[in-house]
């Protein structure tokens, strides 16, 4: 860990070979590792420092006006997905070992904007490799922000620090539930893009009962029939209950 007002670009070295140590990656395990960089870190140097210590890199270049250099020399843009295009071109610089190199067009309210990404991993086409670099853990958007919005947990304040610890605590045992509810109730349902503010909202206020039989299990969902999304919510409530 290193103090919030440290840049990135200072801490990847030391962070790097503090996780060597720790986990014991030697040169078999460092060809078998992926760092995944932001931009803050995708310097040249430290591309080349990662890649000279045998690891496999996914990262984004940190150099703006390389990425518009880099852009003015594609010939054909795919279509990634709505208001964003890849293109693949040659690398802009020798990193000590072969990579590949992807530009990224996104259309904004002020024009276009674009980003380079550097990697060596082998994948079969340009949306795989960005999907791959999306595919972060985004823990201060699946928890901090959601749970301050979805859980009320930046509205709600305790006087004293045992209070708010106690507050927090059951504020993340609120969103394992909520995951839990998610993955096995909603994932492949008409709301798969509800997060934790609209499932507390819309689904979990929906007034209705559960009705078990003698022996204590789940035998009927009923929900209030004039909320227009009741019927698909039962069938989610009665596959949850039965998978627990």
């Amino acid at each position: 860990m290193f103090p919030g007002n440290r840049h990135t670009s200072h801490c990847l070295q030391p962070a790097v070979e503090a996780t060597e140590i720790a986990l014991e990656l030697g040169p078999d395990q460092r060809r078998r590792t992926v760092w995944r960089l932001d931009g803050g870190s995708g310097s040249d140097d430290h591309l080349r420092w990662l890649l000279a210590r045998g690891y496999q890199v996914m990262a984004k270049g940190m150099n703006h006006r390389r990425a518009e250099a880099l852009a003015r020399q594609v010939p054909r843009w795919d279509t990634y997905r709505e208001g964003v295009w890849l293109a693949e071109v040659s690398p802009p610089t020798d990193y000590g070992r072969p990579v590949r190199v992807f530009v990224k067009k996104r259309l904004t309210e002020d024009g276009y904007r674009h980003s380079y990404y550097v990697s060596t991993l082998s994948l079969p086409s340009k949306g795989r490799f960005m999907a791959c670099y999306e595919a972060r853990g985004g823990a201060e958007i699946e928890q901090f922000r959601n749970d301050k919005s979805g859980l009320g947990l930046e509205a709600r304040r305790k006087r004293s620090f045992l209070g708010q610890k106690g507050y927090i605590l059951l504020t993340d045992l609120a969103h394992n539930l909520l995951a839990d509810f998610y993955y096995h109730a909603l994932r492949d349902s008409p709301f798969v893009d509800y997060g934790p503010k609209r499932i507390v909202r819309d689904l979990l206020a929906t007034p209705g009962r559960l009705i078990f039989d003698g022996r204590g299990q789940l035998i009927r969902v009923e929900l209030l029939s004039l909320k227009h999304f009741a019927k698909d919510l039962a069938i989610c409530l009665e596959r949850y209950c039965s998978s627990h």
